[in-house]
């Protein structure tokens, strides 16, 4: 364990005299240190190991805004506390726009000082033990970002690492909210390429736009193009293009996306010519890609192309052993936002309800828990009042009970298809999709009788 050491604060003012009363009136708990000259203090904060910094806003030999500047260029995250009379607010207000903590209007009690300057150390240490504790636990269980320990998701992991280094397009799937994404930035971070990660969802813009953006356009292209666009696979040269819900993309642009990835070049929208790319393209997709070949949604050939290797990104509820660790991580992060917050710990009785619960939103959801909890817990340990309604509410597959007996298989399905479509909020579509069945089998499952209802 490391010695106690008391912080070291920098206090400036140019009566000697007041900064001295100032250090003594902090008080054992700080190693405070004096100076008049707005010079040297600017000197100071630049060269020595400081906590924190409280300093006057007018002195004749540089003023406080001065050593508030030095001081977030040295240590960005330091905080300083300013001084001011009451006749240069509009300055103490303007230190507070350029990053200064907090600022106090003289005459003050020191002791007003002392409650300032321990909440800005006690958020400084919040942020720091987070920002450690993010980089202890990314070290040990993570790979480009991706935090997991569960067999599953090791394994997604180690093929993420095989892969990076090769230029094949690759496909990620799996549910939405399992993190696709993030195994999309680990497949760059961990690849040799030295250009940037550029990600675009298919699903957020109609077809004319998607096209511009992915392709470019030359001016007057189409109406409202002022000026000529290179486009994300120009962008993206030398990185990594992500694509993001590749399956919504509409049939004609598939047919001009799989010509970029054949031919290696793209042809800007209004262009007469093409030009080379060197692009490593990564798809994602919560379809059932195969099943929307099937009914004609989707490019038999497109799919041949990006499925060179595949990656499914396991549901949360099938790596229950990761929960308990991403809901630390969450907390850990968002007790960095908002270091006001008293909650500090998960209760065991917490934990078992996180390890428990199905998750239907996946690590996103468990992300959004983790974050109402902080913002409005009132307690050290984490309630389980604290947890959102949904929560409480859902039982373990609820639908999906047999109470003992043993049912026929047609009624097996009826009642599994009830649960699925429960899961998916009532969208039909989508639930098939997820089953991996077409509408009309959904719709048999789902209107075949009740024996218990008879």
């Amino acid at each position: 364990m490391k010695p106690f050491r008391p912080p070291r604060v920098l206090v400036v003012d140019d009566n000697l005299e007041m900064a001295r009363m100032l250090c003594d009136g902090l008080g054992e708990g700080y190693e405070a240190v004096a100076s008049s000259s707005g010079r040297e203090a600017i000197e100071r904060v630049s060269r020595e190991s400081f906590d924190a910094v409280v300093t006057d806003l007018r002195m004749p030999d540089g003023d406080g805004l001065g050593v508030l500047a030095a001081s977030r260029a040295a240590a960005p995250e330091r905080p300083v506390i300013v001084m001011t009379a009451f006749s240069a607010i509009d300055s103490a207000v303007e230190s507070i726009r350029q990053g200064a903590y907090h600022y106090l209007t003289k005459p003050f009690k020191v002791e007003e000082l002392r409650i300032f300057l321990g909440r800005a150390l006690d958020e400084l240490r919040v942020r720091q033990e987070a920002k450690a504790l993010r980089s202890a636990m990314r070290d040990r269980f993570s790979t480009g970002g991706v935090l997991g320990q569960s067999k599953r998701l090791q394994a997604v992991l180690d093929i993420v690492e095989r892969v990076a280094g090769s230029p094949v397009p690759v496909l990620i799937t799996g549910e939405t909210g399992t993190g696709k994404g993030l195994v999309a930035r680990a497949i760059h971070a961990e690849s040799r390429r030295t250009g940037p990660l550029v990600p675009v969802n298919c699903a957020a813009l109609p077809e004319h736009l998607l096209e511009s953006e992915l392709f470019g356009h030359v001016k007057g292209a189409f109406t409202g193009a002022a000026s000529s666009r290179p486009g994300l696979f120009t962008e993206a040269s030398g990185g990594t293009l992500f694509l993001d819900e590749v399956g919504e993309m509409a049939l004609p642009l598939q047919a001009k996306f799989l010509r970029v990835l054949e031919a290696g070049a793209v042809r800007p929208v209004g262009a007469e010519r093409e030009h080379s790319v060197d692009v490593r393209v990564v798809a994602a997709s919560n379809r059932n890609l195969r099943e929307a070949v099937r009914l004609g949604a989707f490019r038999e050939d497109l799919l041949y192309r990006l499925d060179v290797v595949t990656i499914e990104v396991p549901p949360l509820r099938h790596r229950r052993e990761d929960v308990l660790l991403l809901a630390e991580n969450f907390m850990v992060e968002a007790r960095g936002r908002h270091p006001d917050s008293p909650v500090l710990r998960i209760s065991a009785e917490v934990a078992e309800r996180l390890s428990a619960y199905d998750w239907p939103g996946n690590v996103r959801e468990l992300q959004h828990v983790m974050e109402r909890v902080v913002v409005l817990g009132s307690h050290p340990d984490v309630r389980v009042e604290d947890l959102p309604a949904s929560m409480l509410q859902a039982g373990p597959s609820a639908g999906l009970t047999f109470r003992g007996q043993v049912i026929p298989v047609r009624d097996l399905q009826r009642r599994y298809a009830v649960w699925a479509l429960e899961q998916t909020g009532g969208h039909r579509g989508r639930t098939a999709e997820r089953l991996g069945v077409d509408a009309k089998t959904l719709a048999k499952w789902l209107a075949t009788a009740d024996p218990t209802n008879a």
